[in-house]
């Protein structure tokens, strides 16, 4: 063994392409104290604080808050210091992680170990979480930090000597962030599209570090040397792709300063644009690059696949931008409907640290980051029970938050904690046999006084947490809602194979089941809509009574809202709500919703109240409209009262003129826009299949 210098443990961990995660335990003036001595030994060139400015343990270092962590994804730091004591937001902690660099340190301020389960995080009340009480997400965290052996513990109070080092570990080769050639094979297959015939894009998926930014940049600069003139990069962030330009202009033999658009000497350029600039102005480009795809909403993805003629997404399999296996999953269909001929890449070799490293498994094991739902291989009768993600053994929980992930668009290490540390929520597990292949988290929400939810509803109060209440009191104008006690569904997940076999209708049986235990009014339930779930959680008996008036980041979806009352209170709420959105609807969607797809248009118009029965007028117009003159503007507002009569929604769904009909009389599009959308040759044309479609109506 040899006991060394700080600056000494952090040249032989980079010569081991390892990096480290240093816990300072104890008080946090002490910490902050050891941590200035530590740091002014260790002398970093940079680094990052996360903490108040004006606790700067060391000037080299830039403060940052913990909610600006996404911003410096794809940035290599020698050293970050996070300041515990200020909060510990899960999403940020693992992100940050991934910026270390080869030989860096990752100084973590704490109470001891032995207090975590009971520590007061500051971060709980941001997400309406009890500060208070004991926590199993931190007792989880603490537990496997102890286990792990290269884990560097000091104690806050002591003397900040480095740890030692066997000197037979430090490797005769001193590791050098080098291409792998898992990277080389990426940037050939990205020439290989770059170059090659339109409509087979590239899909590539890596961890972190893998140096797929950075392939994507070196193929970049060699196609457009190539012949290719202008090549587009889109991110979530601006500061995804600081790596891929910095190798991009290293390639092209250029200085990096920071930019986001590359011009070679002969005029061809590199250029990156937000997603939404991108499909506003619909550039010219022979290539697209899309990096960090599983953070871009999956509808505009589709929209840049048949955007251009070539298209390359790279995303992190792993992590807090969004889980690059939900995007594989739900983006494989629209690849093998739009482009059957596309391909796919995974890179497993790190790069910027060596295949040694014990931070990356930590931070892994930590947030559950690697968590994958493991096929059934039992052939037993499922089983339903309830679950307790606290007490669950480790196997358990990283199956059933491994379903998580794959099921939904973005599911984060902060959804892990919501889980595990929410007071009010309620787990069930379907089992076959040992194996985990079905799970339902719920949470209890509601329960205002009356006062309270009035205010609610008024926008003069915004509570943490309670969700759908707090959003049908406020959108849906409906305070005495937010008094009723519910359940609201947050996830419900079943493994591929075992699907379409009811058991997700069974898993909201035994959840409404679960409901009645607790004396709850209602089940609920708020997700991303799209005509496939609207059919699901309607074959359950939930009722639609709201719709999202923008788009969710997440999703790029609005955010459907569905009810299923159990008490008479909670039935009473469901009607009224959903006989509310059923008046609003009409109404609104033209002004709010004029580009919802056809096919989400009926199935939520099916799934509404009927309007009351036509009036003799109302009928004599209609047939006026159908088999005789009377103009198409004129009969606009009973042919959108037709549209809402019982079975009409239903009959339309079957029609080959369905889509006309949506855009032209509920949603209010200009005949100009549906000849371009190719629904119809113009006004005469559009309105002549309307009558006739009318007519249809009229004699069934």
């Amino acid at each position: 063994m040899n006991e060394g210098s700080w600056q000494d443990l952090s040249q032989r961990l980079a010569a081991r392409g390892e990096r480290r995660l240093v816990l300072v335990e104890g008080t946090r003036e002490q910490a902050l104290a050891l941590v200035s001595r530590v740091l002014s030994e260790l002398s970093p060139a940079g680094g990052l604080w996360v903490g108040e400015s004006d606790a700067l343990p060391y000037p080299a270092l830039t403060t940052i808050s913990a909610n600006q962590a996404r911003q410096h994804l794809g940035t290599e730091n020698p050293v970050l210091v996070w300041d515990g004591w200020q909060g510990n937001p899960p999403d940020s902690l693992a992100a940050l992680s991934g910026t270390l660099q080869a030989g860096g340190l990752w100084f973590w301020l704490m109470p001891e170990l032995a207090e975590w389960d009971t520590f007061a995080d500051p971060d709980y009340a941001r997400m309406g979480l009890p500060a208070e009480g004991q926590h199993p997400f931190m007792a989880r965290m603490a537990r496997i930090l102890a286990e792990d052996s290269s884990v560097i513990r000091l104690e806050a109070n002591g003397d900040g000597a480095p740890p030692l080092l066997p000197v037979d570990d430090v490797a005769i080769e001193p590791f050098r962030p080098a291409a792998t050639s898992d990277q080389e094979r990426a940037i050939e297959h990205i020439l290989h599209t770059g170059q090659g015939r339109r409509r087979r894009p590239l899909v590539i998926t890596a961890d972190r570090g893998r140096g797929k930014s950075a392939a994507l940049g070196i193929a970049a600069v060699r196609l457009l040397q190539g012949g290719r003139h202008r090549i587009l990069v889109v991110s979530p962030r601006k500061e995804n792709v600081s790596t891929l330009f910095r190798h991009a202009a290293a390639e092209a033999g250029h200085d990096y300063t920071g930019q986001t658009l590359l011009e070679l000497s002969s005029g061809e350029t590199l250029q990156w644009l937000p997603v939404d600039e991108l499909l506003a102005r619909r550039p010219e480009a022979e290539l697209v690059m899309v990096d960090e795809a599983a953070a871009i909403p999956a509808p505009l993805l589709r929209h840049i696949l048949l955007g251009w003629p070539r298209v390359v997404f790279a995303s992190t399999v792993h992590g807090y931008e969004g889980s690059g296996r939900g995007f594989n999953l739900r983006f494989r269909a629209v690849l093998d409907r739009e482009t059957p001929h596309w391909q796919g890449l995974t890179m497993e070799q790190p790069v910027r640290w060596s295949s040694s490293d014990p931070l990356e498994p930590l931070v892994n094991r930590l947030f559950l980051l690697d968590a994958s739902a493991v096929g059934p291989v039992h052939h037993d009768e499922v089983v339903i029970e309830k679950g307790r993600p606290a007490e669950a053994s480790e196997q358990d929980l990283s199956n059933a938050f491994g379903l998580l992930v794959d099921a939904h668009y973005r599911t984060t290490p902060g959804d892990l904690r919501q889980w595990m540390d929410d007071p009010g929520a309620v787990t069930l597990v379907a089992r076959q046999g040992a194996d985990i292949v079905g799970v339902l988290w719920a949470t209890v929400e509601g329960g205002l006084d009356t006062e309270l939810a009035q205010k609610v509803m008024r926008g003069e109060r915004r509570l943490k947490g309670h969700l759908l209440p707090q959003s049908l009191a406020n959108h849906g104008g409906d305070a005495e809602t937010a008094t009723l006690r519910m359940l609201r569904v947050v996830r419900i997940a079943v493994h591929d194979q075992c699907r379409r076999r009811g058991l997700g209708r069974e898993l909201l049986e035994h959840a409404a089941r679960a409901a009645r235990e607790l004396q709850l009014d209602a089940v609920g339930t708020s997700y991303g809509a799209s005509t496939e779930l609207l059919r699901f959680w309607r074959s359950a008996g939930f009722n639609t009574v709201r719709l999202g008036i923008s788009r969710e980041a997440s999703s790029g979806e609005y955010a459907v809202q569905m009810l299923l009352g159990l008490t008479d209170s909670g039935v009473a709420a469901q009607q009224r709500l959903s006989k509310r959105f059923s008046e609003q609807w009409p109404v609104m969607l033209p002004v709010v919703w004029p580009s919802l797809s056809p096919e989400l248009v009926l199935a939520i118009t099916s799934d509404l109240p009927s309007a009351p029965p036509l009036t003799e007028q109302e009928r004599i117009e209609l047939e006026a409209f159908a088999h005789g003159h009377r103009g198409f503007e004129l009969s606009l507002a009973v042919l959108r009262r037709l549209t809402m009569q019982v079975g009409v929604a239903m009959r339309l769904s079957t029609s080959e003129q369905a889509s006309l009909w949506i855009a032209c009389v509920l949603q209010s599009r200009t005949w100009s826009n549906l000849r371009i959308q190719g629904l119809c040759h113009g006004q005469r044309d559009g309105e002549s299949r309307v009558r006739k479609l009318t007519a249809s109506m009229l004699s069934e």
